[in-house]
Formats: structure tokens, C-alpha cells, sequence
């Protein structure tokens, strides 16, 4: 409950005349605020509930709340008085319906009020309208979707033609750096702009964590290998220590070592050639402190931490850890450390990595649909070179005429098609080849929201573009050995 709401803190305040402190002050905040007895009556109300409600306040006493908000929205907040009759503080966001409001999201607070013997005999509620800062968010989230989408859409065909490139086999040297080069630079701008929606979804609450058991090394394994390649190519020395002893720690691996990746892949970048990175770990008091040293142009005083430096302080707040930057005392560079919690409790079990997939087979029949036809065309060409026979589909309609003629294995379809939008020609195509067709939803939306929504349309998968050609080819080797 906040400050306003707490002069409503129950029992003996609620007591007071209504000339006392209390009533003045929650009959002038633009909070709403109600006493409810046990069974859910109306003892008293203020000027805002009475105004939403469209009532005197007078009218309001005695009355359930169900009178005033229907039957069907009290079944719907009947779980939240169960747990203030408990005796339990609750707090909820709702959307509501009042004839003196209209349809707004409201912040709920409810607070249990008790007699003399300490047994609970109602409530305090307080709402506070947030719809303003609810549809502030909603805006903030469309736009977010959008400009990611509108930014992947270009760099899936950069990454095909790259993949085709590489297929080619061996180039001129010059060729084979330029190709190098585009990889990495479309590896990062895809990576920015997921870390940018990651950022969104940490300050909401929605960024979900999958913690396991796992060796640290694992992750620093797995960071280095991300990061790897933009050491090499800088000409960088790598120095890593780690304690001889296997040290054990409760998180994410992918999300920690997507942090070490950052802070190498950091480093790398702001050194002039053939600098040097030394990575080091150490047990102190039941944590363990991971530095990553360069020998870079050091941090400068006020310096703004940057997209993936705020993520990764994000993550590793998730993880109940931190992350200090600081000048490196020994002369020019700087140092990051992370302290991470050790793991609490049994000892882990031997931590194994996902095995690899084998590469497809046998050839599939694809589908490939995209109103983008340097997409579609440079997918089609990739995927002709894994060994698959593939059509390709400009737009829905044509996507579902040639799906009846061609009866494909998979169909890998864009969402946002003109006309008949992949959505429709999932359904479409689910309906007249049932379970005979996988469908691989191809494209740059990728919220959670998305993602429900292409699997109530029937997809199978949804992948977010640009898709790495080689996972996408391991995903059809899976299909073909169901």
C-alpha cells in the first residue's frame, strides 16, 4: 500500500469520527478508498469510489460490492478477498468496468482490518487509476516490436547470402575476411536488438530465467565461444584461470554466459590490436568472483554503460549477482567483476551439454513463403544447398496454391504477408494436410505475445529472423527422424 493509502491503516484510524485527520485526508487524495466488512459490504467510502461507482456514497453503505461491480466481476476478484480474509496484504492490477470510470486499469490494495480479539473483520481497499501509465507501456512495447521487426527484416537475407557463401566452399582470402566481417557485423546488430527487448522486458518484470545446477566453466566455455571470434580477429592474447577445483553455481547458463560474452566481446572491441584479455575466477565467503582485465583505453568518468552492459547488470541482478567496472590500477585498461552466488545445499550432479544434432538424412519438401523476395529467394537458395527440394511464395495466396500442388514437408512461412498473412495460411494448410506438414513460423516479431499466437494458429516452431541457416538446418535433421 502506498503513502496515501497508509492513514487508512485499519482498526482504530478507520474508528474516527469523520471530522478527525484521516477522513480528510482520503476524502481529497484522487485515490479511491473503501472499508468492507467480512462479507464483502460497503462501511464506508470515499468521494473517488463513490464518483467511479456513480452513486452518493450514502447509497453505497450496505451494499455488496457485487451489486456494484456484477456478479461476474466479483467471481473474478474473489481470489484476492479469500487471501485478505486470510489475513494477507494483497496488492493486484485489474482492468474494471465502472458506470462512473469506464473501462480503466486500476492498482488494487488490499489491507485486512481486525477486532479486538485479532480476528479478521474485513478490509481497506484502495485503488489508484494506472490506465494513462498501463497504455503509456502498450505504446512503448508496439513501438519496440515494431522497430525490431522492421530492423531483422533486412539483415535475414544478409545472412543467408553470407551462409551461401560460405557453402560455396573456399575463396580468396579477401573474400573469405569480407565474409568474416558481414557475419559478425549482422551477428551484433541482431544481438542488439534482442538485447534492447531484453532490457524492456527486465524493467517490466517479464524476462524469464531457466536457473540449473551448473559448473561455472560451463558458462565461461560457452562465453568464449561466442566471443571467440572477435578476439582472433583483433589479434588479441586470451589468458584464462580458473580454480582447479570445480566451482558449482545456481543460474542460466545461456543468459550468464550471454553476460561474459558482453564483457569479453566489450573488452575486445576497445583495444587497439593485439591487446590482452585475462579471465580469472576466485572463491570468497560463499561467492565467487569472476575478472575479465583488458589492456584498453580504460573507462571514462561519467561514461554511459551502454546497451549490453545494461543488460548484463540486468541479468546478473536476476541472478542475485552484481557487476563492478573499474579502472585497472596496474596502468591503462580496465577491469569487470562479477560476483555470482555459489550454489547452496547438495553437491550438483555431473552437468552434461545438450547433444549435437546430426545434420538432416534426407531431403525434405519445403515451402518457403516471404513477400520479401531477397528473403525468400536467398533462403530458398540456402536450403537447395543443404540437399531439400524448395518452392518459393511471394505472398499467402500464392503460398496456399502452391502448398496444394507441391504437399510439402515443411512450410516455412513469413507472418506479415499483404493480403493472406501467414497466420491464415498456417491454418489454411494444417486444415487440408493435418499432421503430414510442419509449419515454421520465419519472422521479425518476436514477443512473447507473438510467439502464443503462432501456436494457437497451428505453427510447430517460431523462429525470429535472421535465422542462423545452420540452426535452422538442425531443426529439419530433427524432423526428418521423427
Amino acid at each position: 500500500m502506498d503513502a496515501r493509502a497508509a492513514s487508512l491503516p485499519c482498526g482504530s484510524a478507520m474508528q474516527n469520527t469523520p471530522g478527525e485527520e484521516p477522513r480528510v485526508v482520503t476524502d481529497t487524495v484522487p485515490v479511491a478508498a473503501v472499508r468492507c466488512d467480512r462479507d464483502g459490504r460497503y462501511l464506508w467510502v470515499n468521494p473517488t469510489y463513490a464518483k467511479w461507482a456513480s452513486r452518493p456514497a450514502t447509497q453505497l453503505l450496505g451494499l455488496r460490492i457485487s451489486d456494484v461491480i456484477g456478479a461476474r466481476a466479483m467471481r473474478e476478484i474473489q481470489p484476492f478477498v479469500a487471501r485478505v480474509l486470510a489475513g494477507e496484504p494483497v496488492q493486484y492490477e485489474r482492468l474494471v468496468e465502472l458506470p462512473g470510470l469506464g473501462r480503466r486499469w486500476i492498482k488494487w490494495a488490499y489491507t485486512p482490518t481486525f477486532d479486538a480479539a485479532g480476528r479478521v473483520e474485513g478490509w481497506v481497499a484502495t485503488g489508484m487509476d494506472i490506465h494513462s501509465a498501463r497504455e503509456a507501456d502498450r505504446k512503448r512495447d508496439e513501438f519496440l516490436a515494431t522497430l525490431a521487426h522492421e530492423l531483422r527484416n533486412p539483415l535475414a537475407p544478409i545472412r543467408n547470402a553470407v551462409a551461401i557463401l560460405g557453402r560455396k566452399g573456399p575463396h580468396d582470402p579477401e573474400v573469405a575476411w569480407t565474409q568474416g566481417v558481414i557475419e559478425r557485423q549482422v551477428e551484433q546488430l541482431s544481438r542488439l536488438i534482442d538485447d534492447l527487448l531484453d532490457i524492456e522486458r527486465i524493467s517490466q518484470g517479464k524476462f524469464v530465467l531457466r536457473p540449473e545446477r551448473v559448473p561455472l566453466e560451463v558458462t565461461i566455455d560457452m562465453a568464449l565461444e561466442a566471443s571467440r571470434p572477435i578476439i582472433n580477429a583483433a589479434g588479441h592474447h586470451l589468458s584464462v584461470l580458473l580454480p582447479s577445483e570445480r566451482v558449482v553455481i545456481d543460474a542460466d547458463p545461456a543468459r550468464l554466459a550471454r553476460v561474459f560474452s558482453t564483457l569479453l566481446k566489450n573488452a575486445a572491441r576497445h583495444m587497439q590490436a593485439r591487446g590482452s584479455i585475462n579471465v580469472t575466477a576466485t572463491v570468497e565467503s560463499g561467492a565467487v568472483l569472476v575478472r575479465i582485465e583488458d589492456t584498453g583505453v580504460g573507462i571514462g568518468a561519467g561514461a554511459p554503460p551502454g546497451v549490453g552492459l545494461t543488460l548484463a547488470r540486468g541479468i546478473l541482478a536476476l541472478h542475485q549477482a552484481s557487476l563492478e567496472m573499474r579502472p585497472l590500477e596496474t596502468g591503462p585498461g580496465t577491469e569487470a567483476l562479477v560476483r555470482l552466488p555459489l550454489a547452496s545445499g547438495a553437491a550438483a550432479a555431473e552437468w552434461r551439454a545438450p547433444p549435437a544434432e546430426p545434420a538432416p538424412a534426407q531431403s525434405l519438401r519445403i515451402l518457403v513463403a516471404d513477400d520479401n523476395r531477397d528473403t525468400a529467394d536467398s533462403l530458398q537458395r540456402v536450403l537447395a544447398l543443404y540437399g531439400h527440394e524448395v518452392r518459393v511464395a511471394y505472398d499467402g495466396a500464392a503460398a496456399l496454391s502452391v502448398g496444394q500442388e507441391f504437399r510439402p514437408r515443411v512450410a516455412i512461412l513469413d507472418i506479415a504477408m499483404p493480403g493472406t498473412d501467414g497466420y491464415e495460411v498456417a491454418r489454411a494448410l494444417r486444415l487440408r494436410h493435418g499432421g503430414e506438414v510442419t509449419l515454421v513460423a520465419l519472422t521479425g516479431w518476436g514477443q512473447d505475445a507473438d510467439r502464443r499466437r503462432a501456436l494457437e494458429a497451428g505453427f510447430d516452431y517460431h523462429l525470429i529472423k535472421p535465422v542462423d541457416p545452420n540452426e535452422l538446418n538442425t531443426l529439419l535433421g530433427r524432423l526428418t527422424r521423427q
